[in-house]
């Protein structure tokens, strides 16, 4: 359930996205009436039209997450917090200038954030923020928890830079191609990760049993 509610920014990213392209012209004078004060020069154009309305709307989804979650009683994630966070920082960039280039290095950034913060963490403070998060969960050696956390600092890693290389090489002025990575090709290969990790460990709690 969680991984489906971390979603659902990303999924109306992608839906405002494809709606708005299909609605260009109306979605631009939208933009130039209702949100000039928030663009440099007061106004974009029809094909800069979608981005500026799926980013607005990413950040408003995400903010909604949190509200939603502290209207619950709950405690929300650092992760959380730190994609709202990029997200207005980028998103406003993006927003603001009408330059599609800052939202795409979002991604990778925080990817990249993710990798750093777990390495970091070991190296230096000689904790493991993998053990930290999981730790109540299951029980496991030392040298899996290791494994574990090497294995995210290399998948964060590496999605950044897949991140970077479909949005700035191979699908270089085709924000469509790379918005529906985004949306699915990225969920995908994350999804993919976390049930080969699941599988992994629940093989190594059975030994360990």
């Amino acid at each position: 359930m969680k991984f489906l509610f971390d979603l659902i920014p990303v999924l109306l990213f992608f839906g405002s996205y494809k709606l708005a392209g299909w609605n260009a012209e109306a979605t631009q004078h939208f933009i130039n009436t209702h949100m000039s004060g928030m663009i440099s020069g007061g106004s974009v154009t029809a094909e800069q039209s979608p981005i500026v309305i799926a980013t607005l709307v990413g950040i408003l989804a995400t903010m909604a997450q949190i509200a939603w979650i502290k209207l619950r009683g709950r405690k929300v994630d650092g992760i959380l917090w730190l994609s709202l966070g990029m997200f207005v920082v980028f998103g406003g960039l993006t927003i603001y200038l009408h330059d599609e280039d800052f939202i795409k290095w979002k991604l990778s950034i925080v990817y990249w954030l993710f990798a750093g913060a777990l390495l970091v963490s070991d190296l230096v403070f000689k904790k493991n923020l993998m053990r930290k998060s999981m730790g109540e969960i299951i029980d496991l050696p030392d040298q899996i928890w290791t494994r574990l956390n090497v294995a995210w600092i290399a998948f964060f890693t590496f999605m950044g830079v897949l991140n970077w290389y479909l949005a700035f090489v191979l699908f270089k002025g085709d924000t469509d191609s790379w918005v529906s990575f985004k949306a699915f090709g990225a969920t995908a290969i994350m999804f993919v990760f976390i049930v080969a990790q699941t599988v992994y460990l629940s093989r190594h709690m059975k030994d360990q049993a």
